[in-house]
């Protein structure tokens, strides 16, 4: 909820205000990378807006839940409109009211360019982090795009290039993600961590971070783990939930579909699981980024509500949906989409991927790990610098150096 008691005062030229707003766990991960930066420059820098776990932790000021914006998939963001709008408008007034230095919107772009271009119109400096998938779906977005800010930061190589193309400021900063993950993960040292056995095979069950894509992905993950089980009792089925939350959710569905399946759910350490996992079976999403970093084979599984699906699939022309494979520009991991989401077709390609050589499929993952560690929370740092007022002029002129 909305704190009334937020301070009304300008802000000194010391100590710049940054309001940041985020929609989802990413988010917070790339908004807690950007706030650790940028406190190097300006250790008595505020941050408000919407921020997650992580940018809390940091001393993040957030006006309202980041849940309110965890949504996806057209028919679900109808549902939730009045909501969101109300939200929207009120972080609005307040910045209008009380003018950040600069406003950086970090992906939710449906929601942030709504909230960067009156903004923008005020004079206030916005910067959209994480390019919308413009090269996708939609390409004249790129319009209101550049209408709505001064600046686009993009983690992927070939999104800058589109950008360049139609003369709208970008700056390439590479993946935190690639900075933050090693080049090489010890599986020996994660299980370890983990109190895993050693010598088993592990599958990693990984049903989304949204309560919508659990609800709409674990029966098929657990009909094929049952099914699996069946067949080689010796299998281990991990299962990492970003929250208590999710974890409840999960034990809940578990208990409908494979209650005695054995399990183990473990909370807020996926990039752990992943690397003590032979395999992952998981869903769309910046967690197959994760799961390509760490360099353990996947498959990838998405199933939007039908609404949705008929909508995307009408305005969609990629010939691939997930990172991995569109970063390679070519099929790396295997894709299932709504109604192959089934047994029938996720145990064959589990069954390939946790018994056969990866070592091929390592290397394409070692390549796009290289293409995408740049510093980028410094470089994100430094792009966000470059717009404060001249007041900050000193340190626009260190970054600049």
């Amino acid at each position: 909820m909305m704190n009334s008691d937020i301070a009304k005062k300008a802000p000194v030229a010391q100590s710049p205000v940054f309001a940041i707003v985020v929609g989802e766990h990413s988010g917070d991960t790339l908004g807690a990378g950007l706030m650790t930066s940028l406190l190097k420059r300006f250790p008595d820098a505020k941050f408000i807006g919407i921020g997650g776990p992580k940018m809390l932790a940091l001393g993040f000021e957030s006006l309202f839940d980041m849940e309110e914006l965890s949504v996806m998939g057209i028919f679900e963001v109808l549902g939730r409109l009045r909501r969101l709008f109300h939200v929207k408008d009120t972080l609005v007034e307040h910045f209008s009211a009380n003018r950040p230095d600069v406003f950086i919107g970090i992906d939710a772009p449906d929601f942030n360019l709504r909230v960067e271009l009156p903004l923008k119109v005020q004079g206030i400096k916005t910067v959209h982090y994480v390019s919308p998938s413009v090269w996708a779906w939609r390409q004249k977005r790129i319009f209101n795009i550049a209408k709505a800010t001064n600046m686009v930061l993009s983690l992927l190589p070939f999104e800058k290039s589109f950008y360049d193309q139609h003369k709208v400021p970008c700056t390439f900063v590479g993946h935190p993600l690639a900075d933050d993950i090693p080049l090489i993960s010890d599986k020996t040292t994660a299980r370890t961590e983990l109190s895993l056995p050693q010598k088993s095979k592990i599958l990693a069950l990984m049903p989304g971070s949204r309560g919508g894509e659990l609800s709409r992905l674990v029966a098929p993950f657990l009909q094929t783990a049952q099914q699996l089980f069946t067949e080689d009792d010796s299998l281990i089925f991990v299962a990492p939930m970003i929250s208590d939350k999710r974890a409840a959710q999960f034990n809940q569905l578990k208990r409908e579909i494979a209650p005695d399946l054995p399990v183990q759910v473990i909370i807020n350490k996926t990039q752990q699981v992943m690397a003590a996992s032979d395999c992952l079976l998981t869903a769309s999403g910046t967690v197959t980024l994760e799961a390509a970093l760490i360099k353990r084979p996947m498959i990838i599984c998405y199933k939007f509500n039908v609404i949705t699906y008929i909508i995307a699939k009408l305005m969609v022309k990629l010939q691939w949906f997930s990172l991995p494979n569109l970063l390679a520009n070519k099929t790396l991991v295997p894709e299932l989409l709504q109604q192959d989401v089934c047994v029938e077709k996720i145990l064959p390609l589990v069954k390939e991927r946790l018994y056969q050589d990866q070592s091929a499929l390592d290397q394409a993952f070692m390549t796009i790990h290289q293409s995408l560690k740049q510093n980028a929370s410094e470089e994100s740092a430094d792009a966000v610098i470059r717009l404060l007022p001249e007041n900050f002029s000193p340190v626009i002129q260190k970054v600049t150096e």
